[in-house]
């Protein structure tokens, strides 16, 4: 190991590299790989290849990190684009329907749209620093701070024993630590939190505690797990689905084929952009109010309260944006709020936490890693006819969401495929890693994967393509008899359809606008697929070390939570005398986009103009006990509050707009003010026609599905493992019931 050529010098000032080791890398050797240890140095290793594939991304590597000691910055004119919308006769300006754009992307791409660390703090206000445990598995015999807090700056160290209220939380059950007591259970974990006039001083002397350990054996992947028999047993963790007779299945004569095998699934960081990232405040007397980088502020309000020993009517959580969270900062952000909490109610002074990326994705959890283990029979032709599967996902030292992102594993385990016969358990493993969490899909991805992995054994045990066998168990349309008019003009193939058959899934649900086999003809049609499956064979036959891969997938999705109390949404709607409209709702924006979409449901009810209505931010004092913005539901359920908070004004509103037809909105908003008239109204909805039974296994845990299929190419080069996607086609069509009528909405080709 050599010493770091990009020194923090040469990154200030743009330096040209030290000379040394890697010098020569471009010139004398075939091939040279530098990799970055941390923030200690760069590892050079070599050796001969027919490849200068790693020698560039090395070279890519030091010209990316050091652009100004290379070649002098490149100028270019900003990037233009045009968007053409059609704007039907009569629609509101803005409104619902309409393309719009981002209402905060000026703002972001001038970066003077505000972030949680952007904010500006009290003068008096401290910067924390975490420490955290460096052991998987250990006794906790000793904390000594007193080296931390002698040093310049440093305001107080704070551990378990300073927690004012209880030093409990976790989202569901209370088996997580703010601050660890005894034991830590991972790398990573909270033992204390440094306070001091700067965050240097405060990361600095969060270093100088000595924390000194009794390691303890620890757990460390899934099959450690397995073995040790270390899982969840909270009956909500140990869930089953089952449909048909799975054993009988095995044993019956039809099944020519029956196949075992497993698969592992790997973790994924969330990366999000923005780190995780808290500013704590306290206000007068007892009064806490905070800004999270969180998609769920009533978690965050709920969790401080506690651990403050305070109600949550005296704690406020406020979210303005945030930079992604792809789940990641549902429930994992919430012990960093605590943390900087305890201090700054104590202190009685404004503190501000923020992760490095390192401490972020050491400390806050990632996709569950998931391991698979299934027993399926088939026909001879390729016709599944059942499946028996044990789901093990690393839901790691706590159980936060693992359970339901199970529950969604062993709800799309199915996929789009009809499965006659089918068993699907779950198993949580406790092992000594950081909590894991919400990751985009929920469980869902890793359950589908098992499924089409088995698709492809079964072609290669029948001699058959993948493709073939994927469109001979794909479900089939299924729909409810008042839909049949709707549905004949969305694709050729429904006139051929039994519109009584019925689809149901596994767990009990009808799938009653199931366009799995409408958007899989689509994509087989409109990609070329059998050309291109023709190319790709001659590719392969011509080509040692790259070779390509080419493939149709199905995909079907459900929308809800699978916990149904959190599918209720709240809004609040306030209409001021100059005709403008403030929206305040429970949903989180995190570049999605949600706030624009939500600003035109206002806008559309209201019949005003889109510039008309603003939204501020996301508070917990003006919209109390908001689910999270996850489970691709947001937009549907405060959507759906609004809607229910400007349906109540246009009613107050309505006898004025009919006694004064020619009048403005502003004037017919003057005209209720002056007859005391409430202009503010608070809206609320709830997911209708869900429910679940466990017990039972069956229930309706989604409001509607929404299905998608994808033709993907790929090459790979057998000598890097670089994969090149060379171009995809992708089709969904989400269909829903919207007062009363369905819509539907397909996505363009990509």
């Amino acid at each position: 190991m050599y010493p770091s050529p990009l020194s923090q010098e040469v990154l200030r000032e743009g330096k040209p590299l030290a000379a040394g080791p890697w010098t020569p890398c471009f010139q004398d050797h075939p091939i040279i790989v530098l990799r970055c240890i941390g923030r200690a140095g760069w590892e050079v290793s070599g050796g001969p290849l027919e490849t200068f594939h790693v020698q560039l991304l090395a070279l890519s590597c030091v010209l990316s990190l050091q652009p100004r000691a290379v070649a002098p910055t490149a100028s270019r004119g900003p990037n233009r684009g045009l968007q053409y919308t059609e704007i039907k006769e009569g629609a509101v300006e803005g409104g619902a329907g309409t393309s719009l754009m981002h209402c905060s992307a000026d703002l972001q791409v001038t970066g003077e749209a505000q972030y949680t660390d952007d904010i500006k703090m009290a003068s008096d206000g401290l910067h924390a620093a975490l420490v955290f445990s460096e052991k998987p598995h250990a006794k906790l015999l000793s904390v000594d701070a007193a080296e931390a807090l002698a040093m310049e700056g440093v305001a107080g160290f704070f551990s378990a024993k300073d927690v004012p209220g209880g030093n409990d939380i976790g989202p569901v059950l209370h088996d997580e630590q703010v601050f660890a007591t005894d034991t830590v259970t991972c790398v990573g974990q909270v033992i204390g939190v440094v306070v001091a006039e700067t965050e240097q001083q405060a990361r600095s002397a969060a270093l100088a505690v000595k924390v000194t350990y009794e390691e303890l054996p620890a757990i460390m992947s899934i099959e450690e797990a397995i073995e040790a028999e270390s899982f969840y047993s909270h009956p909500m963790a140990v869930h089953k689905l089952e449909c048909g007779n799975v054993d009988a299945c095995f044993a019956s004569p039809e099944a020519a084929h029956v196949l075992e095998g497993d698969m592992r699934v790997g973790g994924q960081e969330h990366f999000y952009l923005e780190p995780n990232c808290c500013v704590v405040t306290p206000v007068e007397g007892d009064e806490i109010t905070m800004v999270a980088s969180t998609q769920c502020p009533m978690k965050h309000q709920k969790s401080v309260a506690h651990a403050l020993g305070l109600p949550m009517n005296k704690v406020q959580c406020k979210t303005k944006r945030i930079g992604g969270g792809f789940g990641g900062k549902e429930t994992r952000s919430v012990f960093l709020c605590c943390a900087a909490a305890v201090p700054a109610y104590l202190l009685q002074r404004s503190v501000r936490l923020c992760l490095d990326r390192d401490e972020d994705m050491m400390s806050t959890g990632q996709r569950h890693a998931f391991v698979a283990k299934y027993k399926v029979a088939c026909t001879a032709e390729g016709k599944l006819l059942g499946l028996h599967s044990d789901f093990y996902n690393n839901a790691g030292n706590s159980l936060d969401l693992s359970h339901s992102i199970m529950d969604r594993c062993l709800f799309h385990c199915d996929n789009s495929y009809k499965w006659p016969n089918l068993r699907a358990v779950g198993h949580c493993c406790y092992t000594n890693q950081s909590s894991n969490t919400a990751f985009r899909g929920f469980g869902g991805p890793q359950g589908m994967m098992l499924t089409e992995m088995i698709i492809e054994r079964v072609a290669t045990a029948v001699g058959k393509t993948p493709e073939a066998v994927r469109q001979l168990n794909l479900y089939k349309v299924a729909l409810r008899l008042e839909f049949l008019p709707v549905l004949n003009h969305l694709a050729r193939a429904d006139a051929t359809l039994n519109p009584r058959m019925r689809e149901v899934t596994h767990y009990g649900q009808t799938l009653e606008l199931c366009r799995t086999p409408a958007v899989w003809s689509q994509v087989m049609e409109t990609s070329g697929f059998a050309e291109r499956r023709a190319a790709v064979d001659v590719f392969n036959r011509s080509s040692r070390w790259r070779k390509r891969g080419l493939a149709v997938t199905p995909t079907k999705f459900g929308i809800s939570f699978t916990t149904t109390f959190l599918n209720q949404a709240g809004s609040l709607v306030h209409i001021y005398t100059d005709g403008t409209v403030l929206v305040t709702h429970g949903g989180v924006e995190m570049g999605q986009g949600l706030h624009t979409k939500m600003a035109q449901v206002a806008a559309t009810s209201l019949g005003i103009p889109i510039s008309a209505v603003f939204i501020s931010e996301t508070n917990t004092d003006k919209v109390p006990n908001a689910s999270p913005t996850a489970a691709s539901a947001s937009s549907d359920m405060y959507g759906g509050a609004i809607l229910d908070a400007c349906t109540q004004l246009n009613e107050r509103l309505a006898p004025l707009r009919l006694a004064n037809p020619t009048a403005s909105f502003k004037e017919v908003v003057n005209s209720a003010y002056m007859q005391r008239i409430d202009l503010s109204a608070h809206g609320f909805y709830r997911t209708p026609d869900i429910y679940f039974d466990w017990d039972t296994g069956s229930g309706r845990p989604f409001n509607y599905l929404c299905y998608g299929a994808a033709c993907t190419e790929v090459e790979v080069d057998c000598l890097t493992a670089v994969l090149d996607i060379k171009n995809t086609y992708e089709h969904a069509m989400l269909c829903r019931r919207v007062s009363g009528k369905t819509s539907r909405t397909v996505s363009a080709p990509a």
